[in-house]
């Protein structure tokens, strides 16, 4: 075949395909060319003879018209998608499966996408759907070709849940990495081999995995939850506040998510904001004059009693709005304690102050600090229930018997540092169960002379604990089970109810009782794993089994407080009131949220 002006050649003698410019003949089987590379437009001369013709491939300079149809369409398909978003403003929305709400296209397409960085706190109410306005940035900023690497970072108990939700609603794949993923796969970084990933906020600020975040640049970090991270000068930076300063510092893009973002401390605020930009959001008194003039293009917090569906079109042909979550409706139930159980309140409180006094002359001794902290606990226990307490109790004499040869070494294996009360607020529950087990200990090495006095002292107050059981006249029980009798609980059992405690004595206790009371519940609690719907004795089974009714009742500690989805439910009764007034927010979210049909009925028990 001759080379002619205009084809296009590939072969082994050419780094790319090749345009014909000008060919001659040189001699028999042999022809000189002019030719210039397709995509670098560079000139070269060769000289080709029939046996390299052979070994190249020609496209010839006409049209003939005779490819396939059906890979053209393709193309012109493929090429259309590419630049879509250029001419569809929406088009990610449009290739996702979400029921939007105006509230999110407002938050992601005329906020997020807006700036060339997206360095952003959305901070709206819990239940708003703060995933979805998520997933949407993660799918608009993906086909602009402006995000590959992905990391989103979240508590353990929420991992599966963003997992679940990106695939469904975005087709978006990620990958969980775990702990032992690490440890499995030694001498390999789990955070440069995967491209998109999910993983727990505890995970990442360990110590032996920061240099492996380190080690990655990151095109876009998502923080769930985000508020966990914040921090609170004179007391030491938090590994968690450290985690979030790395991240910053290793992506061009960082969104954070949280409904809580402020506790009330400027200070903290300002810090907080600086995982953001550590110099735009350096000055306490800049921001403040940002948010009062509503011109802060950092930060968004939308409250649910704003937030509408689209307008529709009412029979008397006026543009309605309507709301998007029904009415929060809070109730506080008080009682009254008397007798007996007045007596054994008053002597815990009693032994409660004796010990934080003496704990508190001892200065700012770490041990010193343990008892402070201990007998914080049991306060909160008392407060909880007199089962919670009596368990305390009792657990304390077992340890004080068993452990006390341990004590040394536990103590002395413990970190020199004791975690604020504002760290242990923010632990998951195993963490916070755990570190009681520590300051047990440190407090038994402490004071080996005064074991025997204090387990008598226990011992007397255990029995009065267990005497108030006994006779079943707890009254905060009494007022739980009159509530449930005011509200029909009894009477109805397709009703659902939602019950929160601190501790998981408690839950345990309120379990026994329901079902005393011929009522079937479930319950949920840091110990359980995530599991799957179909796996008894999971987290993902007992919220399924809450929503198919075959469980009347849900009983949860704080594990249940962050991350799942019960609007089919609209009763609540927090047992116990959290010291973190940003806890019953979250609690309240688990059913005031997208897809509630009923006023929600939030209870407080207190005395």
């Amino acid at each position: 075949m001759t080379p002619q002006e205009g084809q296009i050649l590939t072969g082994p003698q050419f780094s790319e395909p090749v345009r014909v410019e000008t060919a001659r003949a040189d001699g028999p089987g042999s022809w000189v060319l002019g030719v210039v590379g397709t995509k670098t437009e560079r000139f070269r001369r060769v000289t080709l003879t029939e046996a390299d013709l052979a070994q190249i491939s020609i496209q010839s300079a006409t049209l003939a018209f005779d490819g396939d149809p059906n890979l053209l369409r393709l193309g012109l398909q493929a090429h259309a998608l590419g630049i879509a978003f250029e001419f569809d403003p929406y088009f990610g929305l449009s290739i996702s499966r979400v029921d939007p709400l105006p509230h999110q296209l407002e938050a992601v397409y005329d906020y997020l996408l807006k700036v060339a960085q997206v360095r952003f706190l959305l901070a709206d109410d819990a239940g708003a759907g703060k995933t979805i306005m998520a997933g949407l940035l993660v799918r608009e900023l993906k086909l602009r070709g402006l995000i590959e690497r992905i990391l989103v970072v979240c508590p353990a108990n929420l991992a599966f849940q963003w997992q679940r939700e990106l695939k469904e609603k975005f087709d978006e794949k990620f990958e969980v990495v775990k702990g032992g993923d690490l440890r499995e796969q030694y001498g390999i970084n789990q955070f440069l081999e995967r491209s998109q990933v999910i993983t727990s906020l505890d995970l990442a600020k360990r110590d032996d995995v920061l240099p492996g975040l380190r080690q990655v640049h990151w095109d876009l970090v998502i923080i769930d939850e985000a508020h966990r991270m914040s921090w609170s000068p004179p007391a030491r930076k938090t590994a968690r506040y450290a985690l979030g300063e790395l991240l910053r510092d290793t992506t061009d893009h960082m969104l954070m998510l949280t409904a809580t973002p402020h506790k009330g401390d400027p200070q903290n605020f300002t810090l907080f904001l600086q995982l953001l930009d550590p110099d735009v959001y350096a000055d306490v008194t800049s921001i403040r004059q940002a948010m009062e003039n509503r011109r802060a293009p950092f930060y968004l917090r939308r409250t649910k009693e704003a937030m509408v569906y689209f307008p529709e079109r009412a029979a008397d042909g006026e543009w309605v709005a309507r709301k998007v979550f029904t009415k929060r409706i809070p109730r506080s139930v008080d009682f009254k304690i008397d007798g007996d159980e007045f007596e054994l309140y008053a002597e815990v409180t009693r032994f409660i102050r004796r010990q934080s006094a003496a704990a508190a002359a001892r200065g700012e001794d770490s041990r010193a600090r343990a008892v402070g902290f201990l007998m914080a606990l049991y306060q909160r226990r008392l407060a909880s229930s007199t089962y919670a307490l009596h368990r305390s109790l009792e657990n304390r004499v077992n340890r004080l018997t068993e452990i006390l040869k341990k004590a040394r070494d536990i103590a002395r294996e413990a970190p020199a540092e004791i975690p604020t009360e504002e760290e242990l607020e923010e632990m998951e529950e195993a963490d916070r169960e755990r570190w009681e087990r520590v300051l047990e200990a440190i407090t038994l090495a402490a004071n080996p002379e005064q074991v025997r006095e204090e387990i008598a002292e226990l011992e007397r107050l255990a029995g009065l604990a267990q005497a108030v059981e006994e006779t079943a006249s707890e009254v905060k029980l009494a007022k739980l089970h009159s509530l449930l009798e005011s509200e029909g609980f009894f009477a109805d059992p397709d009703q659902r109810l939602l019950i929160f405690t601190e501790f998981k004595d408690t839950l345990d206790y309120i379990l026994s009782k329901l079902a005393g009371w011929g009522l079937k519940a479930g319950s949920i609690h840091g110990s359980m794993n995530i599991g799957a719907r179909d796996i008894p004795g999971t987290r993902l089974y007992a919220e399924q089994q809450f929503k198919d009714g075959d469980i009347q009742v849900l009983v949860a500690t704080e594990a249940a407080g962050e991350g799942i989805n019960l609007q089919f439910c609209h009763f609540l009764i927090n047992y116990d009131i959290p010291w973190n007034p940003n806890r019953l927010e979250q609690r309240m979210g688990r059913i005031h949220r997208y897809g509630q049909r009923y006023d929600c009925l939030i209870s407080f028990l207190y005395g």
